[in-house]
């Protein structure tokens, strides 16, 4: 199983980026996938998940409305997508993506199972 993020870059205070996770070993509709943001000498945190056609965005994905992120796959089904917008300081750090078998679910950082590197966004002031 591998998870390869990129798409992490320096980008302003108001500026985009789309994070990319191209996704092997896995069944797409069998699984969740999920972005997830470590902020410097913060928790990991949930920022998007889609399961595999339901979509859910915020901290412990308690909100389901798009925001300024917007979580999507390829029509492959071999990758998913981090679309951010609006970005703010707040947003620096490294975003994670993440897997766990059951489509469905969408659980905290503890419960997923397959982990990639991660890829460091960096938003400035």
């Amino acid at each position: 199983v591998q998870l390869v993020e990129s798409g992490g870059s320096l980008v302003q205070t108001g500026g985009s980026l789309r994070l990319s996770c191209v996704i092997s070993g896995l069944n797409f509709d069998d699984h969740a996938f999920g972005w997830f943001h470590q902020a410097p000498d913060k928790e990991r945190e949930g920022v998007a998940c889609i399961s595999p056609n339901i979509k859910y965005y915020g901290p412990s994905y308690e909100d389901s409305g798009q925001g300024r992120f917007a979580i999507s796959s390829g029509a492959a089904k071999n990758a998913v997508y981090l679309q951010m917008d609006r970005l703010k300081p707040e947003d620096t750090g490294v975003y994670f993506c993440a897997a766990v078998w059951g489509p469905g679910q969408c659980p905290a950082a503890s419960g997923m199972e397959y982990w990639g590197k991660g890829t460091l966004v960096t938003v400035s002031a």
